[in-house]
C-alpha cells in the first residue's frame, strides 16, 4: 500500500473511532454526553428502577462517571480515579494522589482527567497506565473536552483551570498547544460550538476563545460569577449565573437573546432537548425554560440544593441533589415519577445508559440502577 493510502486508512481508523465513543443507547463517554454539553442521553430509560450494586471507595465522590466499552470510569476524594466494570468490579484504579473531581472523558480508549492539584492525567482505558500528564498552575475542578485541530487530524483537549487559562493540549502527546488567559478562575467545563471553545468563569464574563489559535473572539458580560458550563444548541448557548440569573446568548451575533432572574445559584449545566432546556438551583429547584423565549415550563422542589447537572433521556430528566436522593422527573411536566434515597448527598451527574445509571455520592460508595425497581422506592 503507498504511503497516502496508508495516511488515509488510519485517519479513517482515528475517526471511526472517535464516532464510536460518542453518546448512544450503551455509551456516555463524558460529563454532558457530547462537546456541546447538551446533557441528552442517547438512552430511553422508563421507571422504575431499582438498584443493581454498589461499589466502596474510600472517600466522597463529587466526581461525574462516564461509561463506555463495558466500563464506568469515576474520580474520587481518595486521589483515585477508578475504572470499574459494569457489574459493579473493580478493573483498575490510578493514584492520582489528590482528589479528583472533575469527571473524566473518555475519547480513543483514553481517560483524560484533572486533579485538585492542577494535573491533567491521559490514562489508557484498559488497563489505568499513564499516557502522559499536563501541569497547570491551579486546580482542575471541570471536565475536558475535545475539539480536532484546524487541519481535521490532531485531536486536541480543551480543559479549564484555577490558573485562570484555558489549555489547549496535543490529545496524543500531553504537549501544550495554545494557553488563553481569562480574568480569574475557570471552574466548568469549556462546550464545543464549531471552531468556538465557549467558557464561563468567576471573572462574570462568557468566553469565546477560537479552537485553533486560542485567541479571544468576543467576551459577553453576564454580570457575576458563571461556576457552571454553557449547553450549545445550534447557535445558541445556555447558561446560568452565581446570583441566579440564567441567560441565552446567540454565539453568531454575541449578544444576549433572554434573561431569567430565577435566585439561588447556577451550580449545575443545563440540559436541552425538544425545545426544553433544564436547569438547577442550590435553592432547591429544577426549572424547565422555553429554550425560545424563556418562559418557565415548570419547576420542581427537591428537598435539598441542587449542585449535580440534569441529564435528560427520552420522556424524563434524571436528577440527583443533595437531599440523597435520585429521581426521575417527568420531562413535559415536571412530576416525579420515581425517587430512590440512597442518604447521602449527591453532587455529581448521573452517567446514564439503557442498561445502567450510575451515580458517586458523598458516602464514597458508587450506586448503579436498572430497569425492573419499585415505583417510589426507598433504601432501607
Amino acid at each position: 500500500m503507498k504511503k497516502g493510502g496508508i495516511l488515509s486508512l488510519l485517519l479513517c481508523v482515528c475517526c471511526f473511532t472517535v464516532c464510536a465513543q460518542v453518546k448512544s443507547s450503551s455509551c456516555w463517554p463524558s460529563y454532558r454526553g457530547d462537546a456541546q454539553l447538551t446533557g441528552l442521553a442517547g438512552a430511553v430509560i422508563h421507571p422504575p428502577l431499582k438498584l443493581l450494586w454498589t461499589f466502596k471507595t474510600t472517600d466522597a465522590i463529587k466526581s461525574s462517571a462516564v461509561i463506555c466499552n463495558g466500563a464506568i470510569y469515576i474520580g474520587c476524594d481518595d486521589g483515585y480515579l477508578y475504572a470499574i466494570t459494569v457489574k459493579g468490579k473493580l478493573l483498575w484504579k490510578f493514584k492520582a494522589g489528590t482528589t479528583i473531581e472533575a469527571p473524566p472523558l473518555l475519547l480513543n480508549s483514553t481517560v483524560y482527567a484533572g486533579s485538585l492539584e492542577g494535573v491533567i492525567y491521559a490514562l489508557d482505558a484498559g488497563s489505568g497506565a499513564l499516557k502522559w500528564k499536563y501541569i497547570t498552575d491551579g486546580q482542575v475542578s471541570g471536565s475536558c473536552n475535545w475539539t480536532f485541530g484546524p487541519d481535521r487530524k490532531q485531536l486536541r483537549i480543551i480543559a479549564g483551570s484555577y490558573d485562570f487559562n484555558l489549555h489547549c493540549i496535543d490529545a496524543l502527546t500531553g504537549k501544550g498547544i495554545w494557553k488563553y488567559a481569562s480574568g480569574n478562575y475557570i471552574n466548568g467545563t469549556p462546550s464545543i460550538a464549531g471552531n468556538l471553545a465557549v467558557t464561563g468563569g468567576c471573572d462574570g464574563f462568557l468566553h469565546l476563545v477560537n479552537t485553533a489559535s486560542g485567541q479571544l473572539v468576543e467576551k459577553i458580560n453576564m454580570v457575576t460569577y458563571i461556576p457552571a458550563s454553557a449547553a450549545i444548541s445550534g447557535d445558541k448557548a445556555y447558561l446560568g449565573n452565581y446570583d441566579g440569573a440564567f441567560f441565552c446568548v446567540d454565539l453568531k451575533t454575541r449578544k444576549e437573546v433572554w434573561k431569567k432572574e430565577i435566585g439561588g445559584t447556577f451550580v449545575a449545566s443545563p440540559a436541552i432537548s425538544n425545545g426544553k432546556v433544564v436547569s438547577a438551583t442550590q435553592n432547591k429547584n429544577v426549572i424547565c425554560f422555553d429554550a425560545l423565549n424563556g418562559d418557565i415550563l415548570w419547576k420542581f422542589k427537591a428537598g435539598g440544593k441542587v449542585d449535580a447537572s440534569p441529564v435528560v433521556a427520552g420522556d424524563f430528566v434524571v436528577i440527583a441533589s443533595s437531599d440523597g436522593r435520585l429521581r426521575l422527573l417527568d420531562l413535559g411536566t415536571g412530576a416525579e415519577r420515581w425517587t430512590y434515597e440512597i442518604g447521602s448527598p449527591l453532587s455529581g451527574t448521573p452517567a446514564v445508559t439503557s442498561d445502567l445509571v450510575v451515580v458517586g455520592a458523598e458516602d464514597g460508595t458508587i450506586y448503579a440502577f436498572g430497569p425492573g425497581g419499585i415505583l417510589k422506592e426507598t433504601k432501607k
